[in-house]
């Protein structure tokens, strides 16, 4: 609604300097200033056309604002299915900033230097309310954008994910480790459609030289996420905020590594500009907390009279994650700097302030839908 939007306008944004190389913003959206990297100082890099699909998502607008900073053209690329226009209000008026509505399982023709692809829902209970259409995003959207990268001689950057490896036997996880997974689950659409993408991304490289980066990107969190995107980070922060109980699925034994949304930014960044290796790369933070251990964080620093509830665990829920980071120590000289006690801080700040008024859930579905259905699905492939 008109009304609400207007309640919650963001203060007056500062001014475009009118020289380019002058340009400085105070990037101060969700209330967290620009990542690290593209703030520290350094020489900008040469300047390139970057694509951005699904860059008014999460990690997308932050990837957005990065290039910006950097002094780069950013076109940014969404159908606004799990993300919304607020998420790049900040960035509207800027003279390099160009925002396309387009579904990437569609054919889209621009001249671009760089592609991050990373148009996908990311959250199981976005993903599984329609798994044919996040198939098609995972791989009619690479399919599309290395057939772009081909054309115009660009550099692609497919986001792929720690989902990949399934429910893994291994800890931590390797690049070379192949994963123990199912293909017929009810994840199985996003975890499949990623390991498609992955095949593509190098199946074009063979055969066409397209210049790939694939990077295996782990649990991310901080300022920006939406409120009702499912991630367990948001589900906690949320029931923490408002008093109510605080869902454990499964016994809270399970463990998820987290990092921060400015540190996965940088390592991105990274892993873009530099020549060594086109990947896999997996990119997260390599300390390990149980689900159990972030709830009763989430409730210290809120301040929440919330208890812990626990509920049965839904399908093929991966009881570890833990990503091994040597490639990215070795070849981006990175490594997270964030602290999960700080992130959290900032992140629970974010959420203190957002109006929900303006915010609504993209699709009614929910952790165990898929798997109550899934029950049906066994029983029939039984007989």
């Amino acid at each position: 609604p008109l009304a609400a939007a207007a309640l919650a306008a963001p203060p007056a944004l500062p001014q475009w300097a009118g020289r380019d190389g002058d340009e400085r913003r105070r990037l101060t959206a969700f209330g967290t200033a620009a990542p690290a990297a593209c703030a520290d100082g350094q020489a900008r890099p040469q300047f390139k056309r970057v694509l951005v699909t699904g860059g008014a998502g999460f990690l997308g607008s932050h990837l957005c604002r990065c290039l910006l900073e950097q002094g780069h053209e950013v076109m940014c690329l969404d159908n606004y299915f799990t993300s919304q226009r607020s998420n790049i209000a900040d960035m509207m008026g800027h003279p390099r900033f160009e925002v396309i509505r387009h579904d990437v399982t569609e054919p889209f023709y621009c001249e671009c230097d760089y592609i991050f692809n990373m148009a996908c829902p990311a959250s199981p209970v976005h993903y599984q309310f329609n798994p044919i259409k996040t198939t098609k995003v995972s791989v009619l959207g690479a399919l599309n954008m290395l057939g772009l990268a081909k054309r115009v001689k660009a550099r692609i950057l497919q986001a792929s994910t720690s989902e990949i490896y399934g429910d893994p036997e291994v800890s931590p996880q390797r690049e070379d480790y192949w994963g123990h997974v199912n293909t017929i689950g009810v994840r199985s659409c996003y975890d499949e459609g990623k390991r498609v993408s992955e095949t593509l991304c190098f199946d074009y490289l063979r055969m066409n030289n397209v210049d790939i980066r694939l990077a295996r990107i782990f649990n991310t969190y901080g300022p920006g996420m939406h409120p009702y995107d499912g991630r367990v980070v948001t589900n906690f922060i949320m029931q923490a905020l408002h008093g109510e109980d605080i869902t454990i699925y499964g016994d809270g034994s399970q463990t998820r590594s987290f990092s921060f949304v400015d540190d996965t930014v940088d390592a991105l960044m990274r892993f873009m500009d530099q020549e060594e290796t086109v990947g896999p790369m997996n990119i997260g933070n390599p300390n390990e907390f149980t689900v159990k251990e972030l709830a009763e964080m989430v409730i210290e620093l809120t301040g929440s009279k919330s208890k812990i509830i626990y509920l049965p665990l839904p399908g093929d829920d991966p009881k570890q994650r833990r990503p091994d980071i040597s490639r990215a120590k070795k070849y981006l000289d990175w490594e997270p700097k964030t602290q999960l006690r700080e992130g959290l801080q900032k992140t629970i700040a974010y959420f203190r302030q957002l109006d929900l008024r303006t915010f609504s859930k993209p699709t009614p579905h929910t952790a165990h839908k898929n798997t109550e259905s899934e029950r049906n699905v066994y029983r029939l492939s039984q007989l």
